[in-house]
């Protein structure tokens, strides 16, 4: 086994007490409807891992087990060995969190909101929280409610830093920020990567940006977590090929691995995970073309081959 499957196999069969986030066959059933399917994650240490799906997928609820705030229907999560639920201060502590909006009370100030962590945190540093609210050109005397979605995601942020936690967890923080925000934003969790090495899971759906700042995918569906791999090697190795059909010849085989095949008239076209030029080439006509895909290109095509298949 090469490639992708072989990363996928190694950092699914790696201990679980070795990662500092892990899940054991997690599922998370809400009344008749399965949120999450046996979802078995394994970030390494040090990484900075994307989580991407569609609305409903189940990223939220995969994150919220993962902090505490839901418990699994079956199956385990744990931070650091610690299952977050049972051992709530042992994982919580090693844990920052950014929320996709705001969780502080609107009518405090921020310093008040500061106040009100650092009694939570016992690795709290007002040397690191006072360079964070430098660093994010911060108004401590301004209340939460009043604040922009890009100052109030950049106070979530020092919230979740200010203890210098050795995982970071990020769901969907970018989410209806302007460019400007969403730059300053992503440089700030950029720059603490950089100051020490941090594990960190960010869900969002602007796939550019988890493209940049990645090292593995997980690519969601339906509940289950259908990718999990390096970011570099699964852009490396999946590509769409291209060709033109001669009047009256049927289509080529779906060559292997193919995520999604599209005809329209003589136009003939294949996303291929795991692509082989020559394994290709046996299947399909000489006459194709080749194309590097961005892993928006790859999400989509995913997903439109995921929905046609069930179709």
């Amino acid at each position: 086994m090469t490639g992708i499957l072989a990363a996928t196999a190694a950092i699914a069969s790696a201990p679980t007490t070795d990662a500092p986030i892990a899940t054991e066959n997690l599922s998370r059933r809400f009344n008749k409807t399965l949120a999450l399917d046996s979802v078995n994650l394994r970030i390494p240490r040090g990484c900075t891992y994307g989580l991407i799906g569609l609305n409903g997928a189940g990223k939220s609820t995969l994150i919220r087990i993962l902090i505490g705030l839901l418990p699994p229907t079956s199956g385990r999560a744990l931070i650091h060995g610690h299952d977050p639920r049972t051992h709530s201060i042992q994982a919580r502590t090693s844990v920052g969190y950014v929320p996709d909006r705001p969780t502080a009370y609107p009518w405090m100030r921020i310093d008040e909101a500061i106040s009100f962590c650092r009694a939570l945190q016992p690795g709290w540093s007002d040397d690191r929280c006072a360079e964070l609210v430098k660093r994010f050109r911060l108004d401590t005397a301004k209340r939460i409610g009043k604040l922009s979605k890009g100052t109030a995601a950049k106070v979530s942020l020092l919230l979740a830093l200010a203890h210098d936690p050795e995982v970071l967890i990020l769901d969907e923080p970018t989410d209806g920020l302007d460019p400007v925000a969403r730059d300053d934003f992503l440089e700030g969790v950029l720059a603490s990567v950089c100051e020490r090495p941090r594990t960190v899971l960010m869900s969002s759906h602007a796939l550019t940006d988890i493209q940049k700042m990645t090292d593995w995918i997980g690519l969601m569906h339906e509940g289950r977590l259908a990718i999990q791999c390096p970011t570099e090697e699964l852009l490396r190795t999946t590509k769409r090929i291209r060709t033109i059909l001669p009047d009256g010849q049927p289509a080529p085989a779906a060559p292997p691995g193919s995520i999604l095949i599209r005809r329209d008239g003589r136009q003939w076209s294949a996303t291929i995970r795991n692509f082989s030029e020559d394994a290709t080439r046996a299947l399909a006509p000489d006459s194709f073309t080749t194309e590097d895909l961005t892993l928006d290109d790859i999400f989509k095509d995913f997903v439109r081959g995921q929905q046609e298949a069930a179709t």
